[in-house]
Formats: structure tokens, C-alpha cells, sequence
């Protein structure tokens, strides 16, 4: 019965019906098929002719073919067709083929079984196959269906060119039979995963051989269940397509993409410090591991050490130093017989090899496997290197070797391109790193020549000092301090400050401080040096005495306009180790700290003064009187103000950091700076610090003479007396002449009583005072002339002389070294012969 047929039958998509007919040609038996197929239930149809059950639907679509009864069978045992059209409902006409096949029944009479089968449901069916046939032969997807053994069932065409084998090859075959094991034991288990769940697999990828091509091929499958009309599970279709190409397309944008992340990263990573070494590890940060397995740097030598252009630079046989290397490989076996270039080692490559090469013509070498690899730190393990010489300006400053180890992808020419560019940017950047290096180099030369010695020495004086410039990268700023040695055993402080910050800044300090060291030799007084230095910073940057307008700016420029930028502050101290006096001059500056024992400190009162570069100030001086053990501290404003506190509050804490002037000095400074916010950053810092010593009276010799004739031999015979008392015999025939080439001039050209005072500390200093204004002027005498070879004496035998104005007259002085001082004694004898 049709109930018992197995599901998945081709009767479960075609509409079929049958019942008999009996001798006399009448329905005899009626099947429920048919009761359903042509909506008659048997009790209508069981005894009647064919004729008149099917009379309603004939009337209505045309008179059908005759079918037979009793007496009218067809002739002989072939089977009749016909087609009966019958009117199930309304709304369903059909048309229904019967095929009438003669049989006898149990009596020997001639009966009729009959099949009826739905014309329409048989068309639908034909197109559908026809459709299927179509769309499965021609598509260009490969289509393939596996049945419930796991056996393939059928392929088309598509599939068998992908899979590169006939189409009548693959039916019966497993998956083992046509991919590689792996592959197909993947396969195998989607393929019983979809038939057992019913849950579609997509974009399943197969990597696999095809017969006679060389270069495997990569498959997308998709995966999904079949049913049969009643629902039963009877196997597994799959799409293929080859994605070799796209595969291949995604990967070589996947590698761009890299690439170009590489090179963002690199861009932001690769030149943030200004220096070489940094430089060169930041770019292998980049490089190891995301663009290979190892990478080494190595610099010209010359380079790095300042020579504009090294011998050997052009043929690349220069020596070269290793300054950066990276790893991403562990335990990677080492070469047994070549040495590996450590980091900071200087070598030289071999003028044949890859690397010599890529120095001398400044192109990429690609070195293919171990056999020419030039840094043997993997061994055999390595399976490509790429050599790239580093070219900045069209200058080749070094070499970076890119290496891939086995197991990695050569690299290729994007690769290449790719590392060119990467050592392009670094080269730029260490280049740049050079010149700044080279120009900082020679900025802190000159900055440094603007500072005074670490520790200057001064008679009667214990000094020690601190600088901290705002820039960190410059050693010096606007700030200065100064400490000038002065004709007798005198001593200027000096600290001043220019308004501004760095080489600005620092320029016009160093012009301040020369003129400054200039105005103190001429031995003027204080406020008449700042009176000098004033006008000199009033005219700093505006040579010609104005400016032409900028560009693009009516008029001209003023000169208030530019002298703004030069105003600076200084205060000028004068000690006189001998009178225990300090004179003290103020512009703009704030006042020294003065630190007697037993009492706080205190500022000095002096008058404030203008800054200089004002112009037409007057200056005024006060005298203190220091005594000995009292320490002098003299500092700029970044020692004190900071945008975090007022002024008078960093005053307070420099006072209150100065409680213990017996200290060592340097231990003093330390403690203030310790105790002070010192780090802001914000200006210069400049700390000068004296503590007084003054000259012991049994140092100085000091008498008055008459202006007469006799004082000539007076004052000989004084030095003569004084000098074995310091124990400076050595010096007496010097020291006597000279003295009395001085006193004889004093009473030649000066007016009034002639002071003598001689002063004994790293040197022997001698001064002679008169009441006369005329500056001794040095000339040289001709070989008649009986006299002016006076002060050219003096000028040979003496380590320095000079004259300078007091409040009443003027002083002549010359200096001599001391024996045992590292200077020697000029011999009188040579010298008064070579004067003629």
C-alpha cells in the first residue's frame, strides 16, 4: 500500500493513483491515492464506468480519449495511455494520464489495472530537474554531493577543473582520496558535523596539491544537509571555490596595510631623541619583531665622533660602529667559527662583501640564506638578510641589516622598499642627531668660555659659586657671575642677570661680561663701571645706531624698541683685602646677603639703581665694612622668586638657609641650594659666595715718604728691609730697582707725599701713591736718549703693572711672582741690556 512505501522514494514528489477495472470494464477497486488525487471517495466511484466518473471533468476541458470496457479492451496484452482531465475543486483543475496495462482475474477474465499519474506534478518535475541540471552543469561554483557514506555522489565540471580531475573520477572517492591527510580528516569531520546536526558550514578553507601545478591551491567550501521530500537526511551538498587569488590579493593588502601601519609607527616612534644611539634603537623597536627576526646598526665612526667627512667614507671601507642590535629569536644557534659584532665595537666589513657594497654604491643588498650573511649571531638558521645603507642628504651615515630567520617569508621586493624607507627616516633622524650634536658641541665650547674657572681664587678671599642654567640643554643662560682680580691684591664680584632666557640671552651676557671684565681692568670705580656698562648694553643689537623697519612694517624702529631686549641687572663689589672695605655698586639687582658670625643674616641696604640698558642713569656706591669670617653671598633672582611663592618668602628662606657661615663654603652652597627650590626650571641660577679673609697686618708694608730726592734711597732701603722678612730674598734686586724707578717718577711728575706699600699674597704686589693727576704713559726710548726707559723696565722685569686713579691722586703699581710659584725671576742684567 502507498502508506508502507520507504520515504525518500520518488514518489514522494510525484502525484500517483491506481484501481482496477473488472471484465465488464467497471471500477472495481479504488485506492485512497486515488480517492485523493481526484477527490472521490469509492463508494462513489466503485461499480460505475470510467466514463461516467470522469463525464463532469470531460464536459467541462474537452471529450477525453475513450476508455475501454467489457468487450472493448485493445487487442493483444499492450499496455493504453490516455489523459483525463478532472475537476478536483474549483479552484484545481487537473489532468491526470492513466495507464492502462491488461491483466485477467482469478476466473481467466480480461480486467484492467490502471495507474494514474498527475500530468502537472510530472511537468513540474521535469522543469525542476531540467533547472537543476542547468544550474549544476553550467554554474562556475563547483557543486558536489557527498551521500551518508561519506562517499562523493556526483560533481560537476566546475568542481572537477578546481579539483583538477574528470568528474567521473571523483564518484565513489572520499575526501582522503583527493586532499592531503590534514586536510581532509578536517573535512570529513565538518561533513559528519553538518549531517548530524543539520547546521550549514560556510567558507571552510582547504589548503591542498593540484595535479601538475606546482603551487598549492586554497578552497572556500560551504557545507549544508540534503532532505527528501519526507523530511529524511540523505546526504551533504557543498559549494567549492577556489580562493587562491583572492587568498593571495588579501595577503599582499594585508602586507600593505602592515606596512603602512609600520611606517605610522615608525614615524611616531623613530626620532624622539636628539640622540644617535637612542635614535638607532628606537628604529630596531620598530623593526624587531613586526618586520623581521633580527637587526643590527651600525654608524661611521667619524661620524660619531665629529669629522665632516671620514677617510673611507665614499667606498665604504670606513670604520663603522656597532650602536644598536635586536633579537626576537631565542636560542637560535651561533656560529662556531666567526666572531659576532658585539654593541660599541668598531670594524670594518670586507671590501667584496654584500655590506661594503650597499656602503659604496648606497643601494639594498639582498643577501639570500647563511652563505652571505656578514653578522653571524644565528648561524645556519638564517634565511634571508637584506643590507640597507642609511642615506640622509645623499650622504650614507651607516648601515642597517634587516635578517629573517628560518620558518619566516624571505623578504621580497615590498620588503625591500619597506626597509629602504625605514632607514631612510632613521637616517634623517640620526642625522639630524649629528648636526645638533656637532652644533651643541660647539654651542657649550662657547657657552663654557663665557663662564669664570670651577673654583677662581682671589687674595684675602675664600670663594665658591654655583650655576644652574633654566635650559637643560644649554649650559648657560643669562645669568653671570664674575670674580676679576684687581691691582692690589683687590678683588670684583660680579653677578648680573639678563632678562631673557637662552642663546638669546646668553649672547648678551657674554658681551655684558666681557665689557665688564674689561671697564674692571681699567680699574675704574664701581658705580663708573656701571655707568660704562650701561651705555654699552643701551646700544647692544643696534649696530649703525638704528634699525630700518622689518619687512612688511611702515616706519622705523625705535630704539627703545630694541634695547628692551638687553636690560640686565648686576650688582658690582669691590673687596680691599687690606682696608676690610667693600664698595658696592647696584643696578637693578637685588641686594648681596651679608652673614657676620654670631648674627642672622641681613641684606646689604645699597642703592637699587636702574637696570642697565636704560640709559642715562647715574649709579651711587656704598662702603661697608666687612670683617674677617663674615661671608658675602651675591646670587640672581631664580635662586629666590618662583611662581609658587612671593619673593620676600624666597628671600626669607635664602636668609634662613645661611644660619651657619663657619661651614665649609662649598658645604654652604650646597645646603642652600639644597634647601632652596632650585628645580623649577623657570630661570638661571647664579650663587657667588665669599667669606673675607683680608690681608694679616704682618703682610702688608705700607709707609708715607717726602717729596724729596732722598726718598729715592729711602724707599730702596724699605723694600730691601721688608722683603728678607717674607723670605724673599730672591726678589730683592728686583723689587729695589723697580721700587725706585716708581718713586722716582712720583716725585718727577706727581705732587704731593708719596706712599710705599708693599703687599705680600700669591704674589708681591708694590704701589706707589702720589697726589698727581698725570697717568705714566709707556714709550720706548731711542738709543741716544739719557732716560724714558723707566716704566719699559719695569714692563720687563715685573709679571704686571699698571696705574689707576684714586680719590686724590693716582697709584702705579707692578706685580712679581713668587719663587716657587711656577713663575720665574727675569734677570735685571738682560733686561736693562736689552733697552739698548
Amino acid at each position: 500500500m502507498w502508506q508502507n512505501s520507504p520515504p525518500g522514494s520518488l514518489y514522494d514528489y510525484i502525484r500517483v493513483a491506481s484501481f482496477s477495472l473488472d471484465s465488464d470494464g467497471r471500477i472495481e477497486q479504488w485506492s485512497e491515492r486515488a480517492a485523493e488525487l481526484f477527490g472521490m471517495e469509492p463508494a462513489q466511484v466503485v461499480g460505475r464506468e470510467p466514463r461516467e466518473v470522469f463525464a463532469a471533468a470531460a464536459s467541462d476541458q474537452g471529450a477525453p480519449r475513450r476508455i475501454p470496457i467489457s468487450g472493448e479492451f485493445p487487442e493483444g496484452d499492450r499496455p493504453w495511455t490516455g489523459l483525463v482531465p478532472y475537476q478536483r475543486d474549483e479552484r484545481r483543475p487537473g489532468l491526470a494520464e492513466i495507464y492502462v496495462m491488461p491483466s485477467q482475474n482469478a476466473r481467466g477474465e480480461r480486467a484492467a489495472l490502471c495507474v494514474a499519474v498527475d500530468v502537472r506534478a510530472l511537468q513540474g518535475i521535469e522543469t525542476d530537474i531540467a533547472a537543476s541540471e542547468a544550474v549544476f552543469g553550467q554554474s562556475p561554483l563547483g557543486f558536489f554531493f557527498f551521500g551518508t557514506d561519506l562517499r562523493l555522489l556526483r560533481v560537476n565540471e566546475s568542481f572537477a577543473q578546481t579539483f583538477g580531475r574528470p568528474a567521473e573520477w571523483h564518484r565513489g572517492r572520499t575526501p582522503h582520496d583527493f586532499l592531503p591527510r590534514g586536510e581532509a580528516e578536517r573535512l570529513a569531520a565538518a561533513l559528519r558535523q553538518v549531517l548530524d546536526s543539520g547546521r550549514p558550514v560556510a567558507d571552510l578553507q582547504l589548503v591542498g596539491p593540484v595535479p601538475g601545478q606546482s603551487e598549492r591551491r586554497r578552497w572556500s567550501v560551504s557545507l549544508y544537509r540534503l532532505h527528501s521530500g519526507s523530511g529524511r537526511p540523505i546526504g551533504v551538498a557543498a559549494i567549492a571555490t577556489d580562493v587562491t587569488g583572492r587568498r593571495r590579493a588579501e595577503r599582499e593588502a594585508a602586507g600593505v596595510r602592515r606596512n603602512l601601519a609600520l611606517l605610522n609607527e615608525a614615524g611616531a616612534r623613530i626620532g624622539t631623541s636628539l640622540d644617535l644611539e637612542t635614535t638607532a634603537r628606537e628604529l630596531l623597536d620598530v623593526a624587531v619583531p613586526q618586520f623581521c627576526d633580527l637587526a643590527s646598526v651600525d654608524l661611521y665612526q667619524g661620524l660619531l665622533v665629529g669629522d665632516e667627512a671620514p677617510p673611507g667614507l665614499a667606498d665604504g671601507s670606513a670604520e663603522l660602529r656597532r650602536v644598536a642590535h635586536a633579537s626576537a629569536v631565542s636560542g637560535a644557534p651561533r656560529a662556531t667559527d666567526d666572531k659576532p659584532i658585539q654593541v660599541g665595537e668598531v670594524h670594518r666589513y670586507p671590501f667584496h662583501s654584500p655590506c661594503a657594497g650597499a656602503l659604496r654604491t648606497a643601494q639594498p643588498q639582498a643577501i639570500p640564506g647563511r652563505e652571505g650573511a656578514e653578522s653571524p649571531e644565528l648561524g645556519d638558521s638564517v634565511r634571508s638578510t637584506l643590507a640597507v645603507p642609511m642615506v640622509a642628504r645623499d650622504t650614507v651615515v651607516g648601515l642597517v641589516q634587516f635578517t629573517r630567520t628560518k620558518g619566516s617569508e624571505p623578504f621580497g621586493e615590498r620588503d625591500t622598499a619597506l626597509a629602504v624607507e625605514l632607514a631612510s627616516r632613521a637616517a634623517v633622524c640620526i642625522d639630524n642627531a649629528r648636526l645638533y650634536r656637532r652644533e651643541h658641541e660647539r654651542a657649550l665650547i662657547l657657552q663654557r668660555s663665557l663662564l669664570p674657572p670651577v673654583s677662581p681664587e682671589a687674595a684675602g678671599l675664600e670663594i665658591a659659586c654655583r650655576y644652574l642654567p633654566g635650559n637643560a640643554a644649554t649650559e648657560v643662560g643669562g645669568d653671570w657671575f664674575d670674580v676679576i682680580e684687581l691691582p692690589g691684591h683687590r678683588t670684583a664680584l660680579v653677578v648680573g642677570d639678563v632678562m631673557g632666557r637662552g642663546l638669546r640671552a646668553a649672547v648678551a651676557m657674554g658681551e655684558l661680561r666681557t665689557a665688564v671684565r674689561t671697564l674692571a681692568m681699567l680699574d675704574l670705580e664701581p658705580a663708573e663701571v656701571l655707568s660704562h656698562l650701561d651705555e654699552i648694553a643701551h646700544g647692544l643689537g643696534r649696530p649703525g645706531g638704528t634699525q630700518s623697519a622689518p619687512r612688511g612694517v611702515r616706519g622705523s624702529v625705535r630704539p627703545a624698541d630694541l634695547s628692551e631686549v638687553y636690560l640686565a641687572t648686576c650688582v658690582y663689589a669691590v673687596y680691599d683685602p687690606v682696608t676690610r672695605r667693600c664698595t658696592v655698586a647696584n643696578a637693578g639687582h637685588l641686594p648681596p646677603v651679608l652673614v657676620e658670625e654670631g648674627k642672622p643674616a641681613r641684606l646689604l641696604e645699597v642703592q637699587p639703581g636702574m637696570p642697565l640698558g636704560v640709559g642715562g642713569e647715574l649709579f651711587e656706591e656704598t662702603v661697608v665694612e666687612l670683617p674677617d669670617g663674615a661671608l658675602l653671598a651675591l646670587y640672581t633672582d631664580g635662586l629666590v622668586e618662583s611662581r609658587d611663592h612671593p619673593l620676600d618668602e624666597g628671600l626669607q628662606a635664602f636668609r634662613d638657609a645661611l644660619t651657619d657661615p663657619a661651614r665649609p663654603l662649598e658645604d654652604v652652597c650646597d645646603h642652600v641650594l639644597g634647601a632652596l627650590d632650585t628645580h623649577h626650571g623657570e630661570d638661571d641660577i647664579a650663587l657667588l659666595m665669599a667669606r673675607l679673609r683680608g690681608l694679616p697686618p704682618e703682610r702688608v708694608g705700607d709707609w708715607t715718604l717726602p717729596p724729596e730726592p732722598r726718598s729715592v734711597a729711602r724707599a730702596r732701603e724699605l723694600a730691601r728691609q721688608q722683603l728678607p722678612l717674607w723670605g724673599l730674598e730672591a726678589l730683592v734686586d728686583t723689587a729695589e730697582l723697580l721700587v725706585s724707578e716708581l718713586v722716582t717718577n712720583a716725585l718727577r711728575y706727581g705732587e704731593g707725599e708719596i706712599r710705599l706699600r708693599l703687599l705680600l699674597d700669591r704674589t708681591l704686589v708694590c704701589e706707589v701713591w702720589d697726589g698727581g693727576l698725570v697717568q705714566p704713559r709707556r714709550r720706548r726710548a731711542n738709543d741716544t736718549d739719557e732716560g724714558g726707559r723707566g716704566l719699559q723696565l719695569v714692563g720687563l722685569l715685573s709679571a704686571a703693572w699698571g696705574a689707576r686713579r684714586i680719590p686724590h691722586g693716582k697709584t702705579v703699581w707692578f706685580e712679581l711672582a713668587l719663587p716657587g710659584g711656577g713663575g720665574e725671576v727675569p734677570d735685571a742684567v738682560e733686561a736693562l741690556m736689552s733697552l739698548y
